[in-house]
């Protein structure tokens, strides 16, 4: 399916070209007025605000883990990712995008006028000697973790803009463990992370007070990306071993971080790479 094709999610159908949001039930809503909802008084009249949040990378690892803890919440949710997910959610508009494209663009019309949150959670796990390493494995990578994470943050900036109106909106990006400790056979994924890790107190600095930008900096977690380290029972318990908590990460580990930062329980806190390591970067 190319890029900029529409998918239909649930009940739901959505229609790049035109930005608008044909429902088959009729409880069902424009994605802008549903969700999960605070407060708001105006004039003296109390009203629903809807939490919108987009994701990308969200359908598998740890972006599908936030995207099933932030439907628990009741929000509604735009996925932009490589592969879509058939008979999700009703409340999950999907849309094709492939990161690690450098022609993919993100139409204005896939993005909810106004945002609660972000995730930009696509990564690569290039682990291979310096020696090994060409220049175009440095610029695959970065094109997948920043490149990607520039565009997706620049067509979500004026939602997060306008979602800040009545408390702060909230970017969370991820990193990793590799980025502040050194760690042979990782000079590439290094180099994008601590990119990432720059980024995130730049923007938390530009974007201060209304938008929140926040890093989850992760060490080894089990997901489909990571199953070549994990294919043998012997490699397993090394990997388990290596960590002062003796396992590797789960998906529910990151994503639950992830969903506090997203929300305003995390209201005082910007600018911040949060390590989920098992100790790895400090003991």
């Amino acid at each position: 399916m190319p890029i900029g094709s529409f998918l239909q999610t649930g009940q739901k159908i959505c229609h790049p070209k035109c930005g608008k949001f044909e429902t088959r039930a009729a409880d069902q809503r424009n994605l802008s007025t549903e969700g999960e909802s605070s407060c708001v008084s105006r004039g003296g009249e109390t009203t629903m605000e809807v939490a919108n949040y987009v994701i990308a990378g969200g359908t598998k690892g740890i972006g599908r883990d936030l995207a099933d803890r932030l439907l628990q919440d009741g929000g509604r949710l735009v996925i932009l990712s490589r592969e879509p997910v058939a008979d999700w959610h009703p409340d999950v508009t999907q849309h094709q995008v492939d990161f690690s494209d450098p022609n993919a663009t993100i139409p204005p019309a896939w993005i909810p006028a106004s945002l609660r949150g972000v995730a930009y959670c696509p990564g690569s796990i290039n682990l291979r000697s310096f020696r090994s390493l060409k220049p175009e494995d440095f610029r695959r990578d970065f094109e997948v973790n920043v490149i990607g994470a520039v565009k997706f943050l620049q067509a979500c900036a004026a939602g997060l803009k306008l979602g800040s109106s009545q408390s702060t909106s909230s970017v969370v990006l991820f990193s990793s463990v590799a980025a502040q400790r050194g760690m042979g056979m990782h000079a590439s994924i290094a180099s994008s992370k601590s990119a990432i890790e720059g980024m995130t107190r730049s923007l938390a600095a530009e974007w201060s007070p209304g938008i929140r930008v926040n890093c989850v900096a992760p060490a080894l977690i089990e997901t489909t990306l990571s199953q070549r380290f994990l294919d043998r029972p012997e490699r397993r318990q090394q990997m388990d071993e290596s960590y002062p908590l003796k396992r590797i990460g789960q998906t529910g580990d990151v994503a639950e971080l992830s969903r506090f930062l997203l929300t305003d329980r995390s209201g005082w806190m910007t600018g911040q790479v949060l390590g989920v390591d098992g100790g790895l970067s400090t003991i």
